[in-house]
């Protein structure tokens, strides 16, 4: 289990990878170049970080698109063309519905971040892996964790 980090602690002694951040943000290669015993350093930190805070800032404008779209009053004639502009929209609320869930999965990664947990499996406490997070960068468990889980709930449903 990682060591908790304060978030606002003062910055580390420099070494190569403090470096790397400083010049600019790791690209995946980079990342994924990075030998296992510096997983979740600072610099990986920051690369989820940013990858989160830009996420979080396209679900946020999309919301605001969409608020900006269904504010529009215009409302046709037709009662076929107006069943199909309500359906898009309920489409459209269907899916900020899910970015919804998503910002806040979102927000509780970044807070993760900040605790120092981020990239640890919430039930084992291992690494969920930077290929998975890369993948999934909400993800809270590793893949045999999510699994295991997946198949529970697949029992129940039954």
């Amino acid at each position: 289990m990682p060591s908790k980090n304060l978030p606002h602690s003062a910055p580390p002694p420099a070494t190569p990878h403090s470096i790397e951040l400083d010049r600019s943000p790791l690209t995946e290669a980079e990342l994924l170049a990075m030998p296992d015993a510096d997983y979740m350093n600072a610099a990986q930190m920051a690369f989820f970080r940013i990858r989160l805070s830009q996420l979080r800032e396209e679900l946020l404008d999309n919301a605001a698109a969409t608020s900006q779209n269904l504010q529009q009053n215009e409302t046709p004639a037709d009662p076929n063309d107006r069943a199909t502009v309500e359906e898009e929209h309920i489409l459209e609320l269907r899916v900020r519905d899910r970015e919804r869930k998503l910002l806040g999965k979102i927000n509780a990664a970044l807070r993760r971040i900040d605790a120092g947990d981020y990239g640890y499996c919430a039930e084992t406490g291992e690494p969920i892996g930077l290929r998975r997070l890369l993948a999934r960068p909400t993800a809270t468990l590793c893949v045999e964790a999510q699994e295991r889980h997946e198949r529970l709930q697949s029992l129940v449903a039954e």
